[in-house]
């Protein structure tokens, strides 16, 4: 610090009150989650809550649960009182969601709220105003048992924090993320969203966690979903449900963690249910599911963050290990072998000779997965294809593929191997980029589309960028979409299965492994899921025309948009050498 040393000194109120808010309110989603739990400890069946500007200009988050007494409102309001604590021997076995008592203290500092409540058996609801802090004076209202926070022009007081708050449509998608993680932990009590008159989401209540899985993550889900149950006398007791492989994220944000009804992040803890996946998804993709873990509160800290986000356990590693050998379980249909078996191959081995080239643990597992019939099958096209030189870059002879996922060509004296998928993401990747948009395929029957709460309110922020792509989509009313035309370039049109994934991608900002900005991650997640996928059966035309627009490509790209190589080349020498042969 430059200059004369200031003395020590106490902030001012006002002070300590604004670094209490930032703890605790980050954005409007950080005001929905106190509410929303402060409701449930309440002992709330329905929370309903309603947004003005994406919650810039209103929360509104009411209960059915017991109310607040109108002598202890304006206690509610005061920093660290509560009455979920009786002293400091509480907070080693919490067992409320929210304990801290100033989660209202702190969001009616940076905003204008207003607290209306009944409680038990009072004949009317009495509430409070607040302004930066400041309480008015009381009042009556009428309202059903129950409390009604409001929450109006949210960080007024503190404009550097709001300039620094993402758009209404993405403030909007993240209360949406936050409800359902909540609801997903607590699926007993019914919660609905609306926002600027439009209703969002609608949960009914259940205690069935399939079903209130199947309300958030939608069909796709709950048609490859799979059981996770285990139960440890010294631990406790877990439960979910997950998405088999085929249904995958690009992020984490599709694991839902959840401790003792508290929904969490545990970087840990997700990282032992991405590991129980293994092989079963590639390295980029991540699990989509819900796990709830019932753990004995004393061995949970859940005061290790100001926001209650991230937990600590006891014995955390040997949990995680519990969690991976519970999910793998599910996911294979039965107990882990006590060691890893390996499949023998079908093939006599490699010889030591072959010297840098050996398959890839990938690869063999590929192979070892797939179904006998399709095993190391080379699918010959109609007739060789042809792709004349380009500059530097050699004239190619395509002979086949192999798997329907590698395509095998003929450069000069060398062999060449290529990626279907990432040959196709890049063609695809460059020519969003460099007009901005594709052909459109119109559907001669129009294709009905059921989207999870997550993929329809992205379908609604997008809807303009989807149609500019080639999507033609239109809602039908609640969850239910139009899908009325495709995307197409080259020749090859995207399938409609692939627009629900895609907007579950774009939700989470475009392909993370892009580093380029938002424009790039989001035609890199269009391209991906618009391009040939490994296992489509496509023929020596198609082939030829991926090729071909490879090789219009200036700047001869290698990979594919988030960095899978294309291509590899095996130079006859080297094959010479594996062969025993010397080179002719």
């Amino acid at each position: 610090m430059s200059g004369p040393r200031r003395p020590i000194h106490r902030l001012d109120p006002e002070t300590i009150e604004r670094i209490a808010a930032g703890e605790v309110v980050e954005r409007p989603a950080s005001v929905v989650k106190e509410l929303f739990e402060n409701a449930l400890d309440a002992g709330a069946t329905s929370v309903s809550v309603r947004l003005a500007d994406g919650g810039l200009s209103l929360i509104e988050v009411a209960d059915n649960g017991g109310g607040i007494p109108a002598a202890e409102l304006p206690l509610a309001l005061e920093r660290h009182a509560t009455n979920k604590l009786s002293g400091p021997e509480g907070l080693s076995a919490i067992a409320t969601l929210g304990f801290r008592g100033e989660a209202l203290a702190a969001i009616a500092s940076v905003s204008r709220l207003r607290l209306l409540s009944r409680y038990g058996d009072e004949s009317e609801a009495h509430g409070l105003d607040a302004s930066a802090g400041q309480l008015g004076p009381p009042f009556t209202a009428s309202r059903a048992p129950g409390t009604t926070v409001g929450c109006e022009s949210l960080f007024f007081n503190t404009p550097a924090r709001r300039k620094f708050l993402r758009s209404a449509p993405r403030e909007r998608l993240e209360v949406l993320d936050t409800l359902q993680r909540a609801y997903l932990a607590s699926s007993a009590v019914a919660v609905d969203l609306s926002a600027d008159g439009v209703e969002l989401l609608r949960l009914p209540a259940s205690r069935d966690l399939a079903e209130a899985c199947a309300h958030v993550l939608g069909p796709e889900f709950d048609a490859v979903k799979f059981e996770v149950r285990a139960e440890d006398g010294a631990r406790g007791s877990l439960e979910g449900w997950f998405a088999g492989p085929a249904v995958s994220r690009s992020s984490g944000r599709g694991v839902y963690l959840c401790v003792n009804g508290r929904p969490v992040s545990s970087r840990p803890l997700a990282q032992a249910i991405r590991a129980a996946f293994g092989d079963r998804l590639p390295r980029t993709r991540q699990p989509v599911g819900v796990l709830h873990l019932h753990l004995d509160p004393t061995r949970v800290d859940v005061n290790v963050h100001p926001s209650k986000r991230e937990v600590r356990f006891e014995r955390e590693p040997e949990l995680a290990e519990w969690i991976r050998r519970a999910v793998r379980s599910g996911l294979v249909g039965g107990p882990e072998p006590a060691h890893d078996t390996v499949e023998p191959e079908r093939f006599a081995p490699v010889p030591r000779t072959l010297g840098s080239f050996t398959p890839s643990s990938t690869t063999a597992r590929h192979r070892s997965s797939a179904p006998a019939a399709r095993q190391a099958r080379l699918d010959s096209p109609r007739a060789n294809r042809s792709v004349a030189a380009e500059g530097t870059r050699p004239a190619l002879t395509l002979l086949g593929s192999v798997d329907r996922l590698y395509w095998v060509a003929e450069s000069g004296a060398d062999l060449l191997l290529l990626d279907q998928h990432a040959a196709s993401e890049r063609v695809w990747y460059e020519a969003l980029l460099a007009h901005s948009r594709l052909g459109q395929q119109r559907l001669v029957q129009p294709v009905r589309v059921r989207l999870a709460p997550r993929e329809a309110e992205v379908a609604r922020e997008r809807l303009e960028y989807l149609r500019s792509v080639g999507f033609e989509v239109e809602p039908m009313g609640g969850a239910e979409w139009w899908l009325r035309g495709l995307p197409s370039f080259r020749g090859r049109t995207a399938p409609a299965e692939e627009f629900p994934r895609l907007l579950a991608e774009l939700a989470d900002g475009g392909r993370p492994s892009v580093p380029d900005g938002l424009v790039e991650r989001t035609a890199a997640s269009v391209a991906c899921h618009a391009a040939v996928r490994a296992g489509d059966r496509i023929d020596a035309e198609e082939m030829g025309r991926i090729l071909a627009g490879l090789y219009a490509l200036p700047s001869a790209p290698t990979s594919c948009p988030h960095g899978r190589p294309i291509a590899v080349r095996l130079p006859r020498g080297r094959l010479d050498r594996w062969f025993g042969r010397s080179s002719v």
